[in-house]
């Protein structure tokens, strides 16, 4: 799996439970911290798993009349429920091998009880506890995708906990604290899930029934200490003892331990009946100690530790991807009609925000400059200069933006010499230090067209190291460029005014709106639109479908959705400020047979390109929805239409959540003959959705290639027939 699909991946699950891991978190520190005080109480003895039953029970019942219950709680507190020897009623945690009274048991708080149960089920009862648990479950798969991208990032279980250096302290931390946070909260995310489902029966439901033989009347009482059953059993595996009422032979104890239940005759201590607990309920059990911290105080700040942290992933994770799309390239000039062509691979966004400082300079100073990531390097026919601005991810990788840079480097080759600069960024603590900016280096070298300078490289971004490549660079190619540093530590931020001009909704909380931006606006289908709905710092992103030379966007309304809440309360006549943001590698593909795949809002940047197509164009929509509405329906009638104009071959819908339901892998499975035709004669397909959808679709496009005995889904997608635009 490539290292986008695991970023969008863990990005998605984090964006769909964002808001409740915050509420989780904040409660869990209340309830971690009351454990922790709980802990600290002293109303547990020394040498108490050392205790057994006949060590104890004899005394405690010499020493109070009547005892009805005596339990055990995770704090290893014993607390006795019967009558003293002067007949006083007794609720007491109590020494359990002297009797003595040691307090007595505190009621919980209104504040805790609120608490716990906000963090149980945010008090929608039932309902509220199945959206927790969910959650649970997308905090555990959060915890795997973000494994799975340090363990890409670190390339072996060996180099996991290797020391990672980075320029960014956000970034920094929120890798190497996600690895020490990352048994916990896997822990906390895996119990928090598996409480819910056993909450609900999942495992089915444990219902303990003793089969107690008749027993007969006995002439002798058998002394506490001496009972075997008593002498085998630790007073710390017990959760609680029931005391027989009376001397009728069918009073005898219970005896509830963490793993069974126990029947012991009064008299004579024989074990009547033993019933061992299921599996599931004695995991369930131990669940609940490790979800709650109440297994040790050590667990529990480990736990409260884990809360805290959680709370930074989510401010840093954001914050990193708000920064690495901070950054929108504006081209003046084509490609073609460029003499300066600036490259870039940067993982994070950082090193774009240093390529695009000189592009805007090349710009202003009357330089035809174009900027472009390192993946798009084609034929320049009027190129001067080439700089190639690149960082290394994790160990000598490639970003994932320029990771096609050296074989698009071996496959074409330049009409005319070219200056060749390349700048690597990376960090010094890495043994591959600028790595991936010296093999791009290397293979310059064997260019002829490539008249190289020196590799330059910048150590975790500092504005001194890369003002002196400027320096060197401007003098050596007579181009002014300005050496001041500051100048390179500023974020450019281009917005425009867009007007609601229509829009319409479903009762599936989707809805469309078309946007009437100016007359000079640039924008395709398969663009993006940038919105700010709180600040500049807040970015979100909806691919955009081009129709009747206006934007228009199909979007999900979700609850807590910044983006989704902004636009769905915007009106036609409406004005917002947003930028489009040029998607280049999501444009339509020209003179080709096209097959669209989509779930969902998906489809926004298909409706655009088909209606974009002419008689010769060969397109196929298929799409999945989870039910026919009147979109759906808008969106029929719009492919009918388009059939009709011979824009488009066919479509073909499928709903997930109807009688006779189908998913999208159900048409590509039915009509397996024609995606393999299309792929051997050279046909594009184009993705756009979910990730989930995503990894579907190629997994039946790999099992259907296998199962035919053709080239596995890599090779097309090496050649460029898959091109995906998922989150």
């Amino acid at each position: 799996m490539t290292l986008s699909v695991w970023r969008y991946a863990h990005l998605l699950l984090a964006l769909c439970s964002s808001l409740f891991l915050i509420l989780a978190s904040v409660t869990g520190i209340i309830l971690a911290a009351d454990t922790i005080a709980h802990k600290t109480e002293p109303y547990r003895v020394a040498q108490f798993n050392e205790i057994t039953l006949s060590q104890s029970l004899p005394v405690l019942r010499q020493k109070y009349s009547e005892i009805s219950e005596i339990s055990v709680d995770h704090n290893g507190f014993v607390t006795l429920q019967g009558m003293d020897a002067n007949d006083n009623d007794v609720n007491a945690y109590v020494d359990p091998l002297t009797g003595k009274i040691l307090g007595t048991p505190h009621k919980e708080s209104a504040v805790i009880k609120w608490v716990t149960s906000f963090h149980r089920s945010l008090f929608l009862h039932e309902t509220g506890r199945i959206f927790v648990g969910i959650n649970a479950f997308l905090l555990l798969l959060i915890t795997i995708s973000g494994a799975a991208l340090v363990l890409k990032r670190q390339k072996s279980f060996k180099r996991f906990f290797a020391k990672i250096s980075d320029e960014s302290f956000l970034s920094r931390y929120h890798v190497s604290g996600g690895r020490l946070a990352l048994l916990p909260i896997f822990i906390l995310s895996f119990t928090g899930t598996y409480l819910s489902l056993d909450r609900f029966h999942f495992f089915g439901e444990e219902k303990i029934q003793h089969k107690i033989p008749v027993q007969h009347i006995e002439n002798k009482r058998l002394d506490l200490a001496k009972m075997p059953a008593f002498q085998n059993i630790l007073l710390a595996d017990v959760t609680k003892i029931e005391f027989p009422f009376t001397d009728d032979p069918d009073e005898y104890y219970t005896i509830k331990l963490k793993d069974r239940e126990l029947v012991v005759n009064q008299f004579n201590g024989t074990v009547l009946s033993n019933f061992p607990y299921r599996a599931t309920t004695v995991f369930a059990d131990l669940s609940l100690e490790l979800h709650t911290g109440r297994s040790g105080i050590i667990w529990a700040v480990i736990l409260l530790c884990s809360c805290f942290s959680i709370l930074f992933f989510i401010y840093s994770g954001f914050a990193i991807t708000l920064k690495r799309r901070a950054v929108k390239i504006k081209n003046k000039y084509t490609v073609q009609d460029s003499s300066i062509i600036l490259l870039v691979g940067s993982e994070n966004g950082g090193t774009l925000r240093f390529a695009d400082a000189i592009h805007k300079q090349l710009l202003s100073a009357g330089d035809k400059s174009h900027l472009s990531y390192a993946n798009n390097y084609q034929k320049y026919d009027n190129a001067t200069h080439i700089v190639i601005f690149t960082a290394t991810h994790g160990l000598g990788d490639a970003p994932a933006n320029a990771n096609r840079l050296l074989q698009l480097l071996n496959n074409i080759e330049q009409p005319n010499i070219i200056k060749a600069s390349v700048v690597g960024f990376g960090s010094t603590n890495y043994p591959d230090y600028c790595g991936y900016a010296k093999k791009v280096h290397d293979k310059l070298k064997n260019k002829k067209w490539a008249k190289q300078s020196p590799l330059h490289t910048v150590n975790n971004k500092s504005l001194i190291e890369f003002t002196n490549w400027v320096k060197k660079w401007s003098e050596e190619n007579n181009i002014p460029l300005a050496p001041t540093p500051a100048i390179y530590d500023k974020k450019p931020t281009t917005l425009k005014n867009f007007t609601v001009i229509d829009k319409k909704s479903d009762n599936e909380s989707t809805f469309i709106l078309t946007l009437k931006g100016s007359n000079f606006l640039r924008f395709t289908s398969g663009d993006l639109l940038a919105i700010y709905p709180l600040d500049d710092s807040t970015e979100r992103l909806y691919s955009i479908g081009r129709v009747n030379n206006n934007i228009q966007l199909v979007i999900k309304l979700h609850e807590y959705g910044i983006g989704s809440n902004f636009l769905n309360n915007l009106n036609i006549g409406d004005n917002f400020k947003a930028s489009v943001v040029r998607n280049t590698s999501f444009h339509l593909p020209e003179n080709k047979s096209v097959i669209m795949i989509s779930n969902g809002t998906g489809i926004a940047p298909f409706l655009g390109m088909f209606t974009q197509g002419n008689k010769k164009y060969n397109y196929q929509l298929y799409n999945g929805f989870r039910r026919e509405t009147n979109l759906t329906a808008y969106y029929k009638n719009i492919a009918v239409a388009e059939m009709q104009k011979h824009h488009l071959k066919g479509f073909h819908f499928a709903f997930s959540r109807q009688i006779n339901k189908m998913y999208v892998m159900d048409l590509i499975r039915r009509d397996a003959d024609y995606f393999i035709n299309h792929l051997v004669n050279g046909g594009i397909i184009m993705l756009c959705g979910s990730v989930a959808m995503q990894l579907d679709v190629e997994r039946e496009l790999e099992s259907i290639l296998k199962n035919n005995n053709f080239e596995s889904l890599t090779e097309f997608k090496n050649r460029g027939q898959l091109i995906a635009d998922c989150y």
